[in-house]
C-alpha cells in the first residue's frame, strides 16, 4: 500500500512538472513573421514586456489587449499623452496603472536608448515603419537584434488605407490575439467596403475638389497631404484631393494665394487638442474633451483668416473639421465614413458615422465614447 501511495505521488508529480513544463514551452514559443518593412522576424508569441516606440499606437493595442492595455506595455513614447490628453485622460481613468510605463520621451527624435529599451527587460520592440531607415542608419536595428530584442514595424500612419489591416493582423500574432485582430478585419472590412461600393460609380469629373489643411491653426497654413494619409482618405470617400495634384509625398506646404485662387469646392482640416504640447495653438481641438459650442467656435475662428470667407466651399459651408489622431489610429475610416456623408449626402443618408464610432467603442475599445471627431463650419 505505501508503494503504491509513493508511486501515485510520484505520478502526480511527474503529471505537474510536465504541464509546468508545457506552459513553459507554451510561454516561451517562437514564431516567424513579416513585418510592414519586409522583415523575416522570430518573435516571442505573447510577449509580456513590450515597448511601444510611439504612445498612439495604443490604439491599436487597446483593441487587441482590451482587457488591460497596459498589461505588457514597459515603456512608451511620450506622443499620445502630449498630443492627445483627452485620450490619454480616458485610459488613465480606468487604467491608473498607465502612470508606471517607463516615458521613453519624443519618437522622433534623433536618438533613441537602447540601453533603456534594454533595462526595461523589453521582448518586442514595436516601431513605425515611417522610422525604419532612421532605425538602420543608426544601427538600432543591430543593437537590438544583438541583445536578444525583437523588432517589428507596423504602418498606421504613411500608408494606412492599405497597412492597417496587415498591421493589426501581424500584431495579433505575435501578441496571441488573433481572434480580436480577426474581429476588427471583419468590422473594418464590411465599412470599408460600404464606401467603396457607393463611391465607385462616381465618375472622376463629378468628384468635387477638396483641399485638406493638416493641422490647421498649429502648422502655418498651407500644410496638406499628397496622395498618402488624409489625402488618401478624400480620394477613398469620393473626392478629389488637391494635394495629389503637387505632391508625391505624404505630405507639403502648399501656398496659401494658390489655394484660394483654385478656390476648392470642400475644404477640410485637421484639428487636435494641443494646448499643452503648444500652448499658442488655435487649432480646432477635437477630440475625446472636445465639445460642439467651442469646436464651432475655433472652426469659424480658422475660416475668419484674410482671404477664407471668399472661398466658395466657406460660403457654401462646405467646410469640416476632423480629429487629427485618425491619420495614425486603426479606425481612421470612420473618417472617411463622415467625408463620405458629407460629400454624398444622398448616397450616404442611410449612413449614421457618429454612430458607427460609438459602436466601434462598445465592440472593441475599453473606453467609451465622448467627446467631438468631427464637425461642420454653421
Amino acid at each position: 500500500m505505501a508503494a503504491f501511495r509513493w508511486l501515485r505521488r510520484l505520478a502526480s508529480a511527474f503529471a505537474l512538472g510536465a504541464a509546468a513544463l508545457g506552459a513553459s514551452a507554451s510561454w516561451a514559443e517562437t514564431i516567424t513573421v513579416t513585418d510592414l518593412a519586409g522583415r523575416v522576424v522570430e518573435v516571442r508569441r505573447d510577449p509580456q514586456k513590450i515597448v511601444l516606440s510611439e504612445g498612439r499606437q495604443l490604439y491599436t493595442l487597446a483593441m487587441l489587449d482590451r482587457d488591460d492595455p497596459f498589461r505588457r506595455v514597459v515603456g512608451w513614447g511620450n506622443d499620445l499623452i502630449a498630443n492627445d490628453p483627452g485620450a490619454w485622460q480616458k485610459y488613465l481613468a480606468k487604467f491608473p496603472k498607465a502612470r508606471d510605463v517607463a516615458d521613453m520621451g519624443n519618437p522622433y527624435a534623433a536618438d533613441v536608448s537602447m540601453e533603456k529599451i534594454a533595462a526595461l527587460g523589453t521582448e518586442v520592440y514595436i516601431l513605425d515603419l515611417s522610422n525604419y531607415f532612421k532605425a538602420q542608419e543608426t544601427g538600432l536595428l543591430g543593437k537590438l537584434e544583438k541583445a536578444g530584442i525583437a523588432t517589428i514595424f507596423v504602418d498606421f500612419r504613411q500608408d494606412p488605407t492599405q497597412n492597417v489591416l496587415p498591421s493589426v493582423q501581424l500584431l495579433g500574432r505575435v501578441l496571441g490575439r488573433e481572434k480580436e485582430a480577426n474581429a476588427f478585419a471583419d468590422y473594418y472590412l464590411q465599412q470599408t467596403r460600404r464606401i467603396y461600393a457607393r463611391v465607385g460609380a462616381v465618375p472622376e469629373q463629378k468628384k468635387p475638389l477638396v483641399f485638406v489643411e493638416r493641422a490647421a491653426g498649429l502648422l502655418p497654413c498651407c500644410a496638406t497631404f499628397g496622395p498618402f494619409n488624409f489625402g488618401r482618405f478624400v480620394e477613398e470617400a469620393g473626392g478629389r484631393n488637391w494635394g495629389s495634384r503637387i505632391l508625391s509625398g505624404f505630405q507639403g506646404e502648399a501656398a496659401q494665394e494658390r489655394v484660394l485662387a483654385d478656390n476648392p469646392d470642400v475644404y477640410f482640416l485637421t484639428g487636435a487638442n494641443w494646448y499643452g504640447s503648444n500652448p499658442g495653438s488655435s487649432a480646432v481641438s477635437l477630440g475625446y474633451d472636445a465639445t460642439p459650442e467651442k469646436v464651432q467656435k475655433e472652426l469659424v475662428a480658422l475660416m475668419s483668416r484674410p482671404g477664407f470667407q471668399q472661398l466658395k466651399a466657406v460660403q457654401g459651408k462646405q467646410v469640416m473639421a476632423f480629429y487629427h489622431q485618425f491619420y495614425d489610429a486603426p479606425y481612421y475610416f470612420v473618417a472617411e465614413l463622415a467625408m463620405a456623408k458629407a460629400l454624398y449626402p444622398d448616397l450616404f443618408k442611410d449612413v449614421d458615422p457618429e454612430a458607427v464610432f460609438r459602436e466601434f467603442h462598445e465592440k472593441f475599445l475599453p473606453i467609451s465614447y465622448s467627446g467631438v471627431f468631427w464637425a461642420r463650419l454653421q
